[in-house]
């Protein structure tokens, strides 16, 4: 048995199986016929991402990208899962798995949309599958998949249990575990806000809003077309809204005061939306940011918000919190410890 967490965002997808984790945009396009290959340097294995799963082939992430004439990419929940998540799941499992054992994912839904979806998303995943991963050098490896237990949970419980459990999936900050902690969940298109206290999910205050950091990509696209006439999809955006600026037919344009601009506005949407969904909740011990927008908006963010604030490290990338934390608790739900009562996400 392997166990593995699996995180399909609208932004990017990431895996772990605790010694590999593997992380690509959310993005296939057609797999198209390239008739001169030639790289010079290193290559990782996510740069070159052609799969073919159900008798189609596709390119994934950022070779489709690069490469594909026709992209497809998506904000919508449902969509996401009936024509993107099984491609992408399946895609991160063969990834990072070579034996044909069975599989245990952990995985998880926004909170809104969680009731909705989430034994649709177990019916996508479960199973057996094959891929195919097609090499750069024209050769085939083909991985069969397959998928034994699906444990579903709310996203953010996923950054819970990566702060409270260790790699081997045991509880080591007992501290935590104690508290009442409130998780602001910032993702590509979704904020997640959700109290835990002493590990039991707290519906009032728990909700999801559209506030994710695509609407500041928009923004900052909009203004790029109106300046530029060029229109920029958003998922190509991340490196220059990282450094400022960007460069559209041979023109530099710096993008940094309109990026502060739009990350402040959403940043204070966020703590306006802390504020009045947490006006009970008071007694909040710790607040947690996490998700790969916490990145961008920490700076314009932690300010607002009123309470203990856990410091984000510098060397840690927030876009993995979640899908760690699934796979530790894969481990203490499937490798049972039992000197410990297990912290089981609510179903």
């Amino acid at each position: 048995m392997e166990i593995l967490g699996i995180d399909v965002g609208f932004g990017f997808t990431k895996a772990t199986n605790g010694d590999e984790f593997i992380i690509f945009k959310s993005l296939f396009g057609e797999a198209t016929e390239i008739q001169f290959r030639m790289s010079i340097g290193s290559v990782s294995f996510e740069e070159n991402l052609h799969i073919t799963i159900d008798d189609q082939s596709y390119f994934i992430g950022e070779f489709a990208e690069q490469q594909s004439n026709v992209r497809q990419f998506t904000l919508h929940q449902e969509r996401l899962l009936t024509e993107f998540a099984k491609i992408f799941a399946i895609t991160a499992a063969g990834s990072i798995t070579e034996k044909y054992v069975p599989m245990n994912v952990v995985t998880g839904l926004p909170i809104g949309y969680y009731k909705q979806y989430h034994q649709q998303f177990v019916k996508i995943l479960s199973g057996h599958h094959q891929i195919i991963f097609h090499q750069p050098d024209g050769s085939k490896v083909s991985r069969k998949i397959n998928i034994n237990k699906v444990r579903m949970m709310p996203q953010p419980l996923g950054s819970i249990f990566n702060l409270l459990m260790d790699d081997n999936g045991k509880i080591v900050n007992t501290e935590l575990g104690k508290q009442k902690v409130g998780v602001i969940d910032i993702g590509f298109r979704t904020t997640d806000f959700s109290i835990f206290d002493r590990l039991r999910y707290v519906e009032r205050g728990s909700t999801t809003t559209d506030t994710g950091i695509s609407r500041s990509f928009g923004f900052i696209s909009k203004k790029l077309r109106e300046e530029s006439g060029v229109s920029i999809e958003i998922y190509r955006l991340y490196k220059a809204v990282e450094t400022g600026s960007i460069k559209i037919q041979g023109k530099e344009y710096d993008i940094s005061n309109i990026r502060d601009q739009v990350f402040s506005h959403t940043a204070r949407i966020i703590a306006n939306d802390i504020e009045r969904l947490w006006a009970e909740d008071w007694d909040i011990d710790t607040v947690v940011l996490t998700g790969g927008g916490s990145m961008a908006l920490a700076k314009y963010l932690q300010p607002l918000i009123v309470g203990d604030v856990l410091p984000l490290k510098n060397d840690i990338d927030t876009r993995l919190n979640n899908v760690q934390g699934y796979f530790k608790y894969g481990k203490y739900e499937w490798e049972k410890h039992s000197s410990e009562s297990s912290p089981s996400p609510e179903e």
